[in-house]
């Protein structure tokens, strides 16, 4: 065995062995045959894994040296962790050496006798023949993996063969290996050091010109260090990296990024052929870009801003010093990325230390003053690390309340103050920033939560009250309107005097006192919500806060007196103006007050009319503006001048006024005025009896009864907003969409139609020109045939994208594709699906015409101009083919000789004299035989030639005596002159090579084509995905979009997706795995699309493809991948932007020789061709870079777990098949750190290899990046990666389109316009297509729904309302403009839940500018279960939780101005939050109606004689039983679809949808809505919830839709049940049936909806079987005990815990709110005991006190028996069975004596359980919320069996419907195809799906 010094080999081989001999042992049988895979390595032992990738690689080749390769790595493992204390380490290396064992005597010698000979003449070989011969050959990558195997081959022969051993040629390669390595290290994009063949993109001069200037390192002072620590300096970043200590991953990784955007930029503004610097413009708009928000923070704060530098030939290289050294700092940030200011801070200080050296007269720097590698890691970040993981361990998981800790966004706010000057530099560690309270004592024992450091600027605390203090505005506007409203309504008696009279004008103006005390209100809020953080706030931010309290408290006070004086002298309001100023002392005080109130409102009024003063108020840092703005709002930094223009504001203002005018008209009109009357009469009305004990007998004007009127209306007052914001935006967003030429081309007849005007569309938007081609008004008709070429190649392109996924068959490909090459015909080549069928319509014309009739013929032929242009195409494409085919000469002339009597009979119009049409039919038979057998594949030319020559003979004798009427006259005239080969036959010698030819044989079937499809094309393509991708992308091109600039010019672009441990490719095992109604996925999706599984046999089975059975089973996985929502399918679609590119970069550069021949045969081997193309690959990764972020692969990499492996495997085979993919991922070491082991993280990025992932960055971070949320955490730490000045954001479950690729130069070029003034988008939003609709109705539901947010709701969030943020992906952010102020989203844990909008909120407060385009679109796939869907809508909801109580919320609200603000409410938090009310206005409805029907008062104030109707009651509550469909939430839906593809078909989706209760769908997911943004509000909890994203069409158990619908719809279900069913009860008698149906319809609606729409949507919910298995496993999990380990699906006790998860984290609040709320239900009880039959009409308080003693009687009875089954049940039967008897007798005994005695009556009975079982709920609800206290006294078990006791009743309440349903079959067979019409319509075979009836047929 080999050694590692080479004298002592046998010895230290035979120690280690037996040192090693007894792990042997543990290596389990079948590890012989295993290959040690270099991949999975112990994290701690990865140095050795470059060992054996080489070990692997030769071993083929020369397996004595792999085995020394691994003999090496072995024993350096060994060497580094002797006791294999490393995670995984000892297993690794027992295998290692078992392996080595078995190899030691296999591996044979093949150069040498021994281990030293063998691997000195394998390493000389292999330097010989791969470095001395390849590297003017070898491509970069090939050389770099060369070079590593030759370091790697050199340490392992170092080991074997003593240094004096070793020969001088084989040191000669060493150094010469050594001195190169560095050129040929693993590169990203850029192959800097590259020495071999130069690549292309190396020959860009704009590359070039920027690794010039960055190379540029005169005058920087030098080194002054000894020998050997000296490394020469090569550029500005590497000289930045030894003065700050940065790493050189870092280095490396910014390097690249600033060369490609340098290049990028200037490319733009000069002529690429004219190159020799940067442009020193370049250089300043870069600088502007990226030290905009440094300037600012500058300018806030009063600094200077470091960025000086000397107007001399030194100014680019310092301003390039100062753009390096931010790049720098940030690259290696980590966390502290999502803190800009604090990067500002570090880069402030680091550039004034640079500026020492280079301004100072440095001319050298000296060692003391420099710092080694990771010194800025460890001296900067990790310390500012270290105090954001603290505080994030302060969140306890997310439980913890957001005041006691602070987020990212308190830590980066401490940098906008003051006190951050105070911060020393270099970072100390002592100042205010570091020092963490971790020692603190608690403040609350009982809480243990510590005194923590204050929160900065704003505080989040979980309360309502933010909705409030967020909008106060708008409160107090609907406050007032309201109270104005109510007023004028009560004093119009049938009078119009309105305001004019004096009595209500008094009145109305009391809404000045309301509105001092809302703003009172307001400030309170202020002061309380903020209280947490006022340790923090600075003197004059506390002193505005009292000022404002004292102020608001002045108006309080003074209003309320001035308007009581008022009384005094009355006054009208004409009157009052007229006298204005005559006798101030006269008037009343009231009136001065209120003009003086309102001071402030008109200048804010004055200052609204006049935005860009407030703008520039806002924005200004001037301390005399600061000081005027004081009072307006608080110093911030951000949130300043995000005022729009005056005409956007005129447009979203002029939109708001007319729906508020709109909105209180109808409040006025159909809410208020017609409860008027009826309330007054109700006060008028004595009351004298009650049915109940009243406690307060004695309150005047049944003021119970108006409360409980007016209340839900006052609800439905607030909330009605949105039904009308929901038709405005419907009617504006659709005038809008029809603007933007939405929907003008939507079916495949629109195409054929507009198809001729495509091409030139296509030009117009997609083609660049040039200056020169741009000034031609008129393009001449050469440049038309070039524009009709490109846009053919890019049509092509774009149909053989759709075959290859299989959307359209071989045929359809066919009919659909164009010519590449169309020089040799004089018309246009259109797609045979415009020409099909014309060619047999030709020919049916022409046969009826006789001789005369030549003009008529073809007037009626050039009347349809595809009929002409397919008759000349066939015409003149048959011609070349028979002159190409013909070799004599003789026999080409006869052809030629025919065609010119064909062209002249045309010319002279005797073309029907010359020919007979009769004989083309016969003709045409021919050529379809003729041309087949062209087609055809022949294995042998010679033996299939005759029958091709037979049939040419047979074509050219019909033409010559069918046809022609002087044929024969044609023949003898050619072979006058051939009197030699008379006897020779004729056209009998062909040229068949030719049809090898691709050009030629696409000629063959295009001519086929237009021959033989007779029957129309119009439903060419069939699939509805390929028709929908068609009509979009045709009528796209007639949309408004910018001009395509050229490649080279375009804005540069990468696309970074997040992805953790969904699935990235099915394997074998999953498609083929059945689930139990024995379904695969293969099986269910080829039943789901069935044309797309036809169309795939058909290319599979293609033998000109060739694919193989091992290929078919790889092909198998990607055809079901991409049809689910896996990450293959995102790599995929995105991986088209590149191959765009490349089409693109032929189209710019290519010469019209080459767009004429095709952009396909750029495969061919001429030299300019590959040029071409390897330019274009150049340009493509110039402009484009995909990043996936695979947080954990490196842990995948080294799992053992056999899915772990799969997806590691998976993400790797991406990486080699698609070049230009990256993956960044976490990587995990373990390391001994002062004696202890400790992980060290890294960010890690890696390319795709020849077999394996190559490293190209590894950046350390300073700790572990996970102390957020995971997802934004995640983007974070790979965004360093990502190149260019944009980013597209894409998730893992979106797809995307060649031909919208296609489009994407022409979206970045939005970037550049200019909106209103100087601003430039920063996000531009992009329109998304749901492609999971077509699964199941609720796919197609939650699709259209999603389709109508994307499009016109976000088109009229855009323009005209300006209030679009970001919703997730796929936008597209300025890159630059975002990383400099924190990133792509937010990351602070729980509160940035929806990370995505929070980048939004970010943006508009950093003043930036969101747009939305949807002439381009990105595929999206959605949730398409009910559970899973749900999942979805409760983590929306749980986010817009939080979001409500977050700070960019609050400045946001407080920053817009009014109409503005409206805008945001409405369509974000808003929008939740009325959700919750509408649920909310159901419960104080029907609570009111029980207060008023158990009282008595209803049926008193109806039966009341001065009452004469009940008309008016029933108008009022009319309106909201209406709101309650919320029918009018789909018209935006409605109108999507109506202007893409028709109203017809938008009202037949209407009424399908309903037919398939989309209504009950709806309404069930607006109680989801409603549940979890309330709670989320009252007691947090919120979470990212998995959906999971599968196939979920299959059913899901009772317990399953119990455990998840429990608390958010089944308890409320049934409560409002017993509501509703309690006021029918008790109010029947006296009350009309169809009034109480007309009330309360929308209500019963909501019940059915929430207790069963998840069995109604629950696939085979009413099968009996399957109803039988979830009554089994139902009842096994209630009865299952709980405890440690055991999951809530397993048992009811778990789940009853997991529940009340909430309540263990949440404050006393909500606690005492949750208390408050439980009595609610005690109601019940106290109003239905007094109406049974038992209590004699008593209404003495004693009758609701003895109810209580039978509740407490009752359960302590149920307590009793709970006892006595536990104490006597096993050991005493007998005393057990006496009891329960001795019970039994008991119950019978008194329930006798009730009934004889007291009157008891059997629907006494049925009362008594209407009112206790509210009661006990009401118990269970006070125990849960008291929970502490109650484990404490031991009462708990009681409180737990008691609540399984109610789970149980309602379990079967709600489970005994879908029992009945489930006896009769029909209810099955209907819900099936309710579920699935859609798949049914189109021809699916569902039932049989979820039967398993699996048909075993053989496909055909």
């Amino acid at each position: 065995m080999a050694s590692s010094s080479g004298t002592k080999d046998v010895g230290l081989q035979r120690s280690l062995s037996r040192r090693m001999t007894k792990m042997a042992s543990t290596v389990e049988a079948g590890d012989e045959n295993t290959a040690v895979d270099s991949e999975t390595v112990p994290s701690s032992l990865d140095f050795i894994a470059p060992i054996l990738r080489v070990a692997n690689e030769i071993e083929p080749e020369n397996p004595r040296v792999a085995y020394l390769c691994r003999f090496h790595a072995f024993e350096k493992a060994h060497r580094m962790d002797p006791t294999s204390s490393g995670r995984g380490v000892r297993q690794f290396k027992t295998y290692l050496l078992h392996r080595l064992q078995k190899e030691e005597f296999e591996a044979a010698h093949v150069l040498a006798k021994d281990d030293r000979g063998e691997i000195q003449k394998y390493y000389q070989n292999f330097c010989e023949k791969n470095i001395r011969e390849g590297q003017h050959t070898k491509k970069p990558e090939e050389i770099s993996k060369i070079y590593q195997i030759a370091t790697v081959l050199y340490d392992v022969l170092m080991t074997v063969v003593p240094s004096s051993k070793v020969d001088h040629e084989t040191q000669r390669y060493a150094k010469d290996v050594k001195k190169k390595k560095v050129q040929y290290e693993h590169y990203n994009i850029l192959p800097l050091y590259a020495v071999g063949v130069e690549p292309e993109i190396m020959k860009l001069p704009e590359i070039k010109a920027a690794l010039r200037a960055i190379r540029n390192v005169e005058g920087l002072p030098s080194f002054l260090l000894p020998k050997e620590k000296q490394t020469p300096v090569h550029d500005i970043l590497e000289w930045l990296a030894v003065i700050f200590g940065f790493q050189k991953g870092n280095v490396a990784n910014q390097r690249e990024h600033l060369i490609l955007l340098l290049a990028n930029m200037d490319v733009r503004k000069k002529n690429p052929h004219s190159y020799e610097q940067l442009e020193d413009e370049t250089i300043k708009e870069l600088t502007d870009k990226i030290f905009k928000n440094y300037r600012s923070w500058c300018k806030y704060l009063h600094f200077d801003p470091i960025l000086w530098s000397p107007r001399d030939n030194r100014w680019q290289q310092a301003q390039l010093l100062h753009i390096g050294l931010y790049l720098l700092i940030w690259g290696e940030a980590s966390n502290i990325r999502f803190m800009p200011e604090c990067i500002c801070f570090i880069f402030h200080h680091m550039a004034k230390e640079m500026h020492g050296y280079l301004f100072g007269n440095v001319q050298q720097v000296t060692e003391d003053n420099l710092k080694g590698e990771e010194a800025f890691l460890k001296e900067v970040v990790t310390p500012i690390y270290e105090v954001l993981r603290k505080e994030a361990s302060g969140n306890k998981d997310g439980k913890a309340s957001h005041s006691t800790w602070r987020n990212y966004d308190d830590l980066n706010e401490y940098f906008w103050s003051e006190k951050s000057k105070k911060l020393h530099w270099p970072l100390d560690g002592k100042g205010d920033f570091f020092v963490h309270p971790d020692t603190a004592k608690p403040t609350n024992k009982k809480y243990n939560q510590p005194v923590g450091k204050p929160k900065t600027n704003f505080v989040e605390v979980r309360t309502f009250w933010h909705l409030y203090r967020d909008f106060d505005r708008m409160w107090i506007f609907f406050i007032l309107a309201l109270q104005a409203m109510i007023i004028i309504a009560w004093h119009q008696r049938g009078s119009s005097s309105g305001l004019s009279d004096d009595d209500v004008y008094r009145s109305v103006s009391s809404i000045f006192v309301t509105a001092a005390f809302l703003n009172f209100l307001r400030a309170v809020l202020d002061i309380v919500l903020s209280f947490n953080a006022w340790r923090s706030l600075k003197l004059s931010q506390i002193l505005r806060y009292l000022l404002k309290f004292t102020v608001a408290a002045f108006w309080l006070v003074v209003m309320p007196v001035t308007y009581s004086r008022s009384f005094q002298n009355p006054t009208g309001l004409l009157k009052f103006f007229n006298n204005w100023g005559a006798d101030w002392q006269g008037h009343s005080l009231y009136y001065y007050c209120v003009a003086i109130y309102l001071i402030p409102n008109l200048l804010a009024a004055f200052l609204f009319l006049f935005p860009f003063l407030r703008r520039s108020m806002e924005r200004s840092d001037w301390r005399i503006i600061i000081m005027l703005m004081w009072w307006a709002q608080p110093k911030l930094y951000i949130g300043r001048g995000m005022h729009e223009d005056t005409f956007s504001l005129l447009k979203y203002t002029l939109f708001w006024i007319t729906l508020l005018i709109s909105k209180l008209a109808f409040s006025f009109y159909v809410e208020i005025l017609p409860l008027i009357e009826p309330t007054k009469t109700i006060m008028n009305l004595t009351v004298s009896s009650y049915d109940w004990h009243e406690f307060f007998p004695n309150v005047t004007h049944n003021i119970g009864v108006v409360i409980a009127i007016w209340a839900p209306i006052i609800l439905v007052y607030f909330t009605d907003t949105l039904v009308w914001y929901a038709i405005f935006s419907t009617l504006v967003g659709g005038i809008y969409g029809a603007f933007s030429h939405l929907g003008e081309i939507r079916t495949l007849g629109m195409i054929r139609a507009r198809f001729e005007s495509v091409p030139s569309a296509f030009s117009k938007r997609l083609v660049p020109y040039s200056k020169e081609e741009t000034g031609q008004n008129q393009p001449d008709d050469t440049t038309e045939r070039k524009n009709i070429a490109k846009f053919s190649q890019m049509w092509n392109e774009f149909i053989l994208s759709m075959r290859n996924e299989d959307l359209i068959s071989h045929r359809e490909r066919d009919l659909l594709l164009v010519p590449y090459s169309s020089g040799d015909v004089t018309v246009v080549q259109w797609p045979p699906f415009l020409l099909a069928s014309k060619i047999p319509i030709a020919l049916d014309m022409a046969k009826d015409y006789n001789e005369r009739e030549d003009a008529d013929l073809f007037k009626k032929i050039k009347n349809d101009d595809f009929l002409y242009f397919a008759i000349i195409e066939c015409y003149e494409t048959l011609r070349d083919i028979l002159i190409g085919l013909l070799v004599k000469d003789g026999e080409q002339k006869v052809i030629w000789r025919i065609c010119h009597e064909v062209e002249s009979s045309i010319r002279e119009e005797r073309f029907l004299k010359k020919f007979r049409m009769s004989g083309l039919p016969l003709l045409s038979d021919k050529l379809d035989k003729f041309l087949s057998l062209l087609m055809e594949e022949y294995e042998d030319d010679q033996r299939n030639r005759s029958p091709i020559i037979n049939t040419l003979q047979d074509i050219i004798e019909i033409i010559i005596q069918d046809v022609m009427n002087n044929g024969h006259e044609v023949l003898k005239e050619v072979y006058t002159f051939q009197e030699n080969n008379k006897k020779e036959e004729k056209f009998e010698k062909l040229n068949i090579e030719l049809l090898r030819s691709r050009s030629w044989r696409e000629k063959v079937v295009r001519l086929h084509l237009l021959l033989t499809v007779k029957e129309s094309a119009i439903n060419v393509p069939m699939n509805l995905d390929a028709r929908r991708r068609l009509t979009f992308f045709a009528n796209s091109l007639f949309m408004i979009m910018p001009r395509a600039p050229k490649v080279r010019n375009m804005l540069s672009f990468s696309i970074l997706t997040p992805y953790y441990k969904e699935e990235v490719l099915y394997s074998t095992e999953e498609l083929n795995k059945e689930n139990e109604d024995g379904i695969s996925i293969l099986f269910y999706l080829q039943k789901i699309y069935p044309d797309e599984w036809k169309n795939y046999e058909e290319r599979i089975n293609d033998s000109k493809l060739g694919y193989d059975s091992k290929e078919r089973t790889e092909l198998d996985r990607q055809w079901v991948s991409y049809r689910a929502q896996t990450l293959s399918r995102t790599v995929r679609g995105m991986m088209y932007y590149r191959e765009t590119l490349e089409l693109q970069c032929f189209l710019d550069f290519a010469d019209d020789k080459a767009i004429f021949g095709g952009y396909r045969a750029i495969g061919k081997n001429q030299s300019d061709y590959r040029m071409l193309k390897e330019r274009a690959q150049a340009l493509a990764d110039l402009k484009f870079t995909y990043v996936v972020s695979c947080q954990i692969y490196g842990m995948q990499k080294k799992s053992r777990d056999a899915r772990d492996q799969r997806c590691y495997a998976n993400i790797l085979n991406l990486m080699l098949t698609y070049t230009a993919l990256r993956v960044a991922y976490i990587d995990e070491r373990e390391d001994t750190v002062n004696g202890k082991s400790e992980t060290i993280y890294y960010s890690v990025l890696v390319k795709g290899g020849e077999k394996f992932d190559e490293e190209i960055y590894r950046i350390k971070l300073p700790g572990n990046p996970k102390i957020g949320e995971g997802k934004p955490e995640n983007q974070n730490h790979a965004i360093i990666f990502t190149r260019g000045e944009a980013l597209q954001t894409i998730d893992m479950n979106q797809d995307n389109y060649f031909e919208e690729a296609f489009k994407m130069r022409n979206v970045l070029e939005e970037f550049l316009k200019t909106h209103h003034g100087q601003r430039r988008p920063t996000i531009l939003g992009i329109r998304e297509h749901i492609f999971t609709g077509s699964v199941s109705s609720l796919a197609w539901f939650m699709s259209n729904q999603e389709t109508s947010f994307v499009t016109i709701g976000q088109r009229i969030l855009a323009n005209p309302l300006r209030v679009r943020f970001h919703y997730g992906h796929p936008d597209i952010f300025d890159r630059l403009f975002h990383l400099t102020r924190g990133g792509i989203s937010k990351a602070s844990r729980v509160i940035n839940l929806s990370e995505d909008i929070f980048s939004g909120y970010n943006s508009t407060l950093r003043r930036g500018y969101v747009t939305h385009h949807e002439y381009i679109q990105v595929g999206k796939g959605r949730d398409v279960g009910m559970n899973q869907i749900s999942l979805f809508e409760a983590k929306v909801a749980n986010g817009n939780g939080e979001q409500t109580l977050s700070r960019d919320v609050y400045r946001l609200g407080r920053r817009f101005d009014f109409y503005r603000m409206l805008s945001f409410y409405f369509t974000t938090v808003g929008f939740y939050f009325s959700c919750m009310v509408t649920v909310l206005t159901v419960y104080v409805f029907l609570y009111g109606r029980l207060y008023m029907v158990l009282s008595g008062l209803e049926r008193r104030i109806l039966e009341d004689p001065s009452l004469h109707q009940s008309k008016a009651l029933e108008q009022a509550l009319a309106t909201q039983s209406f709101f309650q469909l919320g029918l009018l939430l789909v018209l935006p839906m409605v109108m999507e679809i109506g202007l893409e593809r028709g109203f017809r078909a938008a009202i037949g989706d209407f009424i399908i949808m309903q037919l398939q209760l989309a209504s009950v769908f709806f309404t069930f997911q607006l109680g989801t809505k409603a549940h979890y943004y309330g709670r989320t509000i009252l007691h947090g909890g919120a979470k990212y919830r998995a959906t999971g994203r599968g196939f979920v069409v299959f059913h899901d158990k009772f317990a399953d839709n119990y455990r998840m619908y429990s608390r958010s719809h089944f308890v409320k279900g049934l409560e409002l049940l017993i509501l509703l069913t309690v006021y029918e009860v008790y109010g029947h008698s006296y009350r009309s049936s169809s009034l109480f149906f007309f009330i309360t319809f929308s209500m019963w609606f909501l019940v059915a909806s929430w207790l069963f729409a998840p069995f109604i949507f629950n696939p085979s919910g009413f099968e009996w079987q399957k109803t039988v298995d979830d009554w089994t496993d139902w009842k096994r999990w209630m009865g299952n005990r709980g405890g440690i380990g055991i999951s809530p699906d397993k048992s009811w006790e778990s789940w009853w815990n997991e529940e009340q998860e909430h309540l263990k984290y949440t404050n006393m609040r909500g606690r005492i709110l949750e208390i408050v709320l439980a009595f609610r239900f005690f109601i019940y009880q106290f109003g239905i005991v007094y109406q049974l039959k038992i209590s004699h009409g008593s209404k003495n308080i004693l009758v609701y006190g003895l109810s209580w003693f039978v509740m407490l009687t009752v359960l302590l009875v149920l307590k009793m028996v709970s006892m006595g089954r536990r104490r006597f049940g096993t050991d005493f039967q007998l005393m057990s069975r006496i009891l329960k008897a001795l019970l039994f007798l008991g119950f019978v005994s008194v329930m006798i004596v009730l009934f004889v005695v007291c009157g008891l009556t059997v629907s006494d009975i049925f009362a008594a359980i209407l009112a206790f079982m509210p009661t006990g709920w009401a118990l269970i609800l006070i125990a849960q919320a008291c929970g502490p206290c109650l484990k404490g006294i031991g009462i708990w078990d009681s409180v737990m069996e008691l609540s399984r006791a109610y789970e149980a009743i309602m379990g079967l309440i709600i489970f005994m419907p879908v029992v009945v349903l489930s006896w009769f079959p029909f209810v099955s067979e209907f819900q099936t195809r309710l579920l699935f019409n859609q798949a049914f319509s189109r021809g699916l075979q569902i039932s049989m799906i979820l039967a398993g009836k699996k048909d075993k047929a053989p496909s055909s």
